[in-house]
Protein backbone atom coordinates (compact mmCIF):
# COMPACT_ATOMS: atom_id res chain seq x y z
CA UNK A 1 0.00 0.00 0.00
CA UNK A 2 2.23 2.16 -1.08
CA UNK A 3 0.50 5.69 -1.55
CA UNK A 4 1.38 9.50 -2.32
CA UNK A 5 -1.73 11.10 -1.23
CA UNK A 6 -4.03 9.07 0.84
CA UNK A 7 -2.78 7.06 4.16
CA UNK A 8 -4.21 3.25 4.96
CA UNK A 9 -3.59 1.65 8.04
CA UNK A 10 -6.07 -1.27 9.77
CA UNK A 11 -6.60 -2.18 13.72
CA UNK A 12 -8.99 -4.30 14.93
CA UNK A 13 -11.21 -4.92 11.70
CA UNK A 14 -11.22 -1.24 11.11
CA UNK A 15 -9.56 0.44 8.02
CA UNK A 16 -8.46 3.76 8.49
CA UNK A 17 -8.12 5.70 4.71
CA UNK A 18 -7.30 9.35 5.54
CA UNK A 19 -7.07 11.92 2.14
CA UNK A 20 -3.56 13.22 2.45
CA UNK A 21 -2.85 16.17 0.95
CA UNK A 22 -3.27 18.68 3.69
CA UNK A 23 -1.59 21.61 2.83
CA UNK A 24 -4.22 21.12 -0.63
CA UNK A 25 -7.25 20.95 1.45
CA UNK A 26 -6.75 17.28 0.16
CA UNK A 27 -8.27 18.47 -2.75
CA UNK A 28 -8.39 15.55 -5.23
CA UNK A 29 -6.01 15.88 -7.74
CA UNK A 30 -5.42 12.64 -10.18
CA UNK A 31 -3.61 10.74 -8.83
CA UNK A 32 -5.66 10.88 -5.49
CA UNK A 33 -9.05 9.91 -7.94
CA UNK A 34 -7.08 6.47 -8.65
CA UNK A 35 -5.51 5.75 -5.19
CA UNK A 36 -8.62 6.30 -3.47
CA UNK A 37 -10.15 3.95 -6.02
CA UNK A 38 -7.24 1.29 -5.22
CA UNK A 39 -7.57 1.30 -1.55
CA UNK A 40 -11.18 0.60 -1.32
CA UNK A 41 -11.09 -2.25 -3.68
CA UNK A 42 -8.03 -3.76 -1.66
CA UNK A 43 -10.40 -3.02 1.68
CA UNK A 44 -13.08 -4.78 -0.38
CA UNK A 45 -10.10 -7.75 -0.75
CA UNK A 46 -8.44 -8.07 2.52
CA UNK A 47 -10.57 -10.38 4.75
CA UNK A 48 -9.24 -8.85 7.85
CA UNK A 49 -11.03 -5.47 6.80
CA UNK A 50 -14.50 -5.60 8.25
CA UNK A 51 -15.11 -1.96 8.07
CA UNK A 52 -13.72 1.31 6.39
CA UNK A 53 -13.35 4.89 8.18
CA UNK A 54 -12.89 7.31 5.29
CA UNK A 55 -11.24 11.19 6.58
CA UNK A 56 -9.33 13.64 5.78
CA UNK A 57 -5.84 14.55 7.28
CA UNK A 58 -5.65 18.63 8.12
CA UNK A 59 -7.95 21.13 8.19
CA UNK A 60 -10.81 20.00 5.89
CA UNK A 61 -11.92 16.62 4.86
CA UNK A 62 -11.74 17.70 0.91
CA UNK A 63 -12.38 20.80 -0.83
CA UNK A 64 -12.92 19.18 -3.98
CA UNK A 65 -11.95 18.37 -7.16
CA UNK A 66 -7.53 20.26 -7.88
CA UNK A 67 -8.85 22.88 -10.41
CA UNK A 68 -5.24 22.59 -11.65
CA UNK A 69 -6.33 19.08 -12.96
CA UNK A 70 -9.28 20.64 -14.67
CA UNK A 71 -6.88 23.02 -16.27
CA UNK A 72 -4.79 20.20 -17.46
CA UNK A 73 -7.99 18.11 -19.36
CA UNK A 74 -7.67 19.80 -22.77
CA UNK A 75 -4.29 18.18 -22.52
CA UNK A 76 -5.43 14.75 -21.58
CA UNK A 77 -7.63 14.46 -24.55
CA UNK A 78 -6.03 16.40 -26.88
CA UNK A 79 -6.95 14.93 -30.47
CA UNK A 80 -7.36 15.90 -33.86
CA UNK A 81 -10.47 14.08 -34.54
CA UNK A 82 -13.64 15.78 -32.49
CA UNK A 83 -15.23 12.58 -31.99
CA UNK A 84 -12.15 10.41 -30.30
CA UNK A 85 -11.31 13.82 -28.37
CA UNK A 86 -14.81 13.74 -26.89
CA UNK A 87 -14.82 9.62 -26.26
CA UNK A 88 -11.38 10.54 -24.24
CA UNK A 89 -13.37 13.29 -22.01
CA UNK A 90 -16.18 10.41 -21.70
CA UNK A 91 -13.67 7.60 -20.63
CA UNK A 92 -12.10 10.55 -18.17
CA UNK A 93 -15.35 11.19 -16.61
CA UNK A 94 -16.38 7.65 -16.36
CA UNK A 95 -13.03 6.85 -14.40
CA UNK A 96 -13.65 9.38 -12.15
CA UNK A 97 -17.19 8.14 -11.41
CA UNK A 98 -15.59 4.76 -10.89
CA UNK A 99 -13.55 5.95 -8.21
CA UNK A 100 -16.55 7.43 -6.41
CA UNK A 101 -18.54 4.15 -7.10
CA UNK A 102 -15.60 2.31 -5.01
CA UNK A 103 -17.56 3.31 -1.48
CA UNK A 104 -20.40 1.47 -2.88
CA UNK A 105 -18.89 -1.48 -4.48
CA UNK A 106 -16.96 -2.25 -1.53
CA UNK A 107 -18.55 -4.83 -0.03
CA UNK A 108 -17.31 -3.62 3.86
CA UNK A 109 -19.36 -0.55 4.99
CA UNK A 110 -17.84 2.71 4.82
CA UNK A 111 -18.42 5.49 7.17
CA UNK A 112 -17.32 9.01 6.38
CA UNK A 113 -15.99 11.08 9.18
CA UNK A 114 -16.39 14.99 7.96
CA UNK A 115 -14.90 17.71 8.71
CA UNK A 116 -14.24 21.55 7.88
CA UNK A 117 -14.91 21.46 3.84
CA UNK A 118 -17.07 19.02 2.09
CA UNK A 119 -17.05 20.88 -1.37
CA UNK A 120 -17.83 19.63 -4.92
CA UNK A 121 -16.38 16.05 -5.67
CA UNK A 122 -15.96 15.32 -1.63
CA UNK A 123 -19.75 15.84 -1.61
CA UNK A 124 -20.00 13.13 -4.33
CA UNK A 125 -17.44 10.97 -2.43
CA UNK A 126 -19.16 11.02 0.76
CA UNK A 127 -22.77 10.52 -0.71
CA UNK A 128 -21.69 7.08 -1.52
CA UNK A 129 -20.47 5.91 1.93
CA UNK A 130 -22.75 3.88 4.32
CA UNK A 131 -23.08 6.31 7.06
CA UNK A 132 -22.13 10.29 7.20
CA UNK A 133 -20.86 11.28 10.47
CA UNK A 134 -19.88 15.55 10.44
CA UNK A 135 -18.24 17.78 13.38
CA UNK A 136 -20.09 20.53 13.70
CA UNK A 137 -17.35 23.38 11.59
CA UNK A 138 -18.49 21.26 8.61
CA UNK A 139 -19.53 23.37 5.42
CA UNK A 140 -21.10 21.19 2.31
CA UNK A 141 -21.76 22.42 -1.13
CA UNK A 142 -22.50 21.26 -4.71
CA UNK A 143 -20.20 23.55 -6.37
CA UNK A 144 -20.08 22.83 -9.45
CA UNK A 145 -22.24 25.45 -10.90
CA UNK A 146 -19.96 28.28 -9.45
CA UNK A 147 -17.05 26.76 -11.99
CA UNK A 148 -19.49 26.55 -15.22
CA UNK A 149 -19.77 22.89 -15.39
CA UNK A 150 -22.87 20.45 -14.27
CA UNK A 151 -21.74 17.64 -11.44
CA UNK A 152 -21.00 14.57 -12.90
CA UNK A 153 -19.56 12.08 -10.49
CA UNK A 154 -22.75 10.62 -8.37
CA UNK A 155 -24.24 14.37 -6.47
CA UNK A 156 -26.81 14.76 -9.19
CA UNK A 157 -27.63 10.82 -9.11
CA UNK A 158 -27.61 10.05 -4.94
CA UNK A 159 -27.73 13.30 -3.36
CA UNK A 160 -32.00 13.73 -4.25
CA UNK A 161 -32.38 10.17 -2.61
CA UNK A 162 -30.62 11.29 0.54
CA UNK A 163 -32.52 14.81 1.48
CA UNK A 164 -35.24 14.78 -1.11
CA UNK A 165 -35.92 16.66 -4.75
CA UNK A 166 -36.36 20.22 -3.45
CA UNK A 167 -32.88 20.41 -1.04
CA UNK A 168 -31.27 18.32 -3.84
CA UNK A 169 -31.93 20.79 -6.61
CA UNK A 170 -31.76 23.78 -4.22
CA UNK A 171 -28.04 23.02 -3.63
CA UNK A 172 -27.03 22.07 -6.98
CA UNK A 173 -28.51 25.36 -8.52
CA UNK A 174 -27.51 27.17 -5.90
CA UNK A 175 -23.92 25.95 -4.61
CA UNK A 176 -24.44 27.64 -1.22
CA UNK A 177 -22.64 26.51 1.37
CA UNK A 178 -25.16 24.46 4.23
CA UNK A 179 -23.96 24.16 7.72
CA UNK A 180 -23.25 20.74 9.40
CA UNK A 181 -26.66 21.42 11.57
CA UNK A 182 -28.85 21.66 8.17
CA UNK A 183 -27.40 18.87 6.82
CA UNK A 184 -28.00 17.07 10.04
CA UNK A 185 -31.71 18.23 9.46
CA UNK A 186 -32.16 17.53 5.79
CA UNK A 187 -30.98 13.98 6.83
CA UNK A 188 -27.48 14.37 4.89
CA UNK A 189 -25.95 13.16 7.59
CA UNK A 190 -26.20 10.86 10.77
CA UNK A 191 -24.84 12.61 13.56
CA UNK A 192 -23.16 15.71 14.66
CA UNK A 193 -20.59 16.46 16.93
CA UNK A 194 -18.63 19.19 18.69
CA UNK A 195 -15.24 19.06 17.01
CA UNK A 196 -13.10 16.38 14.81
CA UNK A 197 -11.48 14.66 17.52
CA UNK A 198 -15.20 13.71 19.00
CA UNK A 199 -16.11 12.65 15.38
CA UNK A 200 -13.21 10.61 15.01
CA UNK A 201 -14.05 9.23 18.59
CA UNK A 202 -17.67 8.49 17.52
CA UNK A 203 -15.96 6.79 14.28
CA UNK A 204 -14.14 4.58 15.99
CA UNK A 205 -16.98 3.67 18.56
CA UNK A 206 -19.11 2.95 15.60
CA UNK A 207 -16.73 0.80 13.33
CA UNK A 208 -15.65 -0.82 16.47
CA UNK A 209 -19.75 -1.96 16.93
CA UNK A 210 -19.79 -3.33 13.34
CA UNK A 211 -16.66 -5.00 13.07
CA UNK A 212 -17.73 -7.19 16.27
CA UNK A 213 -21.08 -8.16 14.37
CA UNK A 214 -20.81 -11.22 11.40
CA UNK A 215 -18.60 -10.33 8.39
CA UNK A 216 -20.81 -12.02 6.16
CA UNK A 217 -24.57 -10.57 7.69
CA UNK A 218 -22.72 -7.03 7.50
CA UNK A 219 -21.60 -7.72 3.81
CA UNK A 220 -25.19 -9.18 2.85
CA UNK A 221 -27.13 -6.36 4.26
CA UNK A 222 -24.87 -3.87 2.32
CA UNK A 223 -25.75 -5.77 -0.74
CA UNK A 224 -28.81 -6.20 -0.14
CA UNK A 225 -29.55 -2.53 1.00
CA UNK A 226 -27.85 -1.46 -2.03
CA UNK A 227 -29.55 -3.04 -4.01
CA UNK A 228 -33.27 -2.45 -2.42
CA UNK A 229 -32.68 0.94 -3.13
CA UNK A 230 -32.09 0.44 -6.78
CA UNK A 231 -35.19 -1.90 -6.77
CA UNK A 232 -38.88 -2.57 -6.52
CA UNK A 233 -40.05 -3.85 -2.96
CA UNK A 234 -41.00 -7.29 -4.79
CA UNK A 235 -38.20 -7.25 -6.27
CA UNK A 236 -35.82 -6.70 -3.38
CA UNK A 237 -37.84 -9.14 -1.28
CA UNK A 238 -37.14 -12.07 -4.27
CA UNK A 239 -33.76 -10.98 -4.09
CA UNK A 240 -33.01 -11.55 -0.31
CA UNK A 241 -35.01 -14.38 -0.73
CA UNK A 242 -32.47 -16.09 -3.01
CA UNK A 243 -29.51 -14.53 -0.77
CA UNK A 244 -30.07 -15.92 2.24
CA UNK A 245 -30.88 -19.35 0.42
CA UNK A 246 -27.36 -19.16 -0.38
CA UNK A 247 -26.28 -17.33 2.91
CA UNK A 248 -28.55 -17.84 5.53
CA UNK A 249 -27.10 -21.86 6.79
CA UNK A 250 -23.04 -20.55 7.78
CA UNK A 251 -21.01 -21.06 10.65
CA UNK A 252 -21.71 -17.22 11.93
CA UNK A 253 -25.17 -17.66 13.10
CA UNK A 254 -24.33 -21.01 14.85
CA UNK A 255 -21.86 -18.77 16.63
CA UNK A 256 -24.08 -16.03 17.24
CA UNK A 257 -26.72 -18.64 18.35
CA UNK A 258 -24.19 -20.14 20.53
CA UNK A 259 -22.92 -17.10 22.47
CA UNK A 260 -26.60 -15.92 22.91
CA UNK A 261 -27.21 -19.52 24.61
CA UNK A 262 -23.58 -19.00 26.94
CA UNK A 263 -23.97 -14.83 27.47
CA UNK A 264 -20.87 -14.98 25.93
CA UNK A 265 -19.16 -12.59 23.29
CA UNK A 266 -19.15 -14.05 19.88
CA UNK A 267 -15.90 -14.25 17.62
CA UNK A 268 -16.28 -14.50 14.13
CA UNK A 269 -13.66 -15.19 12.26
CA UNK A 270 -12.81 -12.91 8.95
Amino acid sequence: MDYSTITVSVEAGIAAVALNRPDKANSLNETMWQELQSAMQWCDDNPQVRVVILSGNGKNFCAGIDLSMLMNIQQQIEDSCAARQREKLRRLILALQASVNSLELCRKPVIAAIHGACVGGALDIVLAADIRLAAANTIFSVREVDVGMVADVGTLQRLARVVGEGNAREMALTARDVSAAEAREMHLLNRVFDDRDALMQAAQTMAAQIAAKSPLAVRGTKEILNYSRDHSVAEGLNYVATWNAAMLLSEDIQTAVMAAVTGSKPAFRD
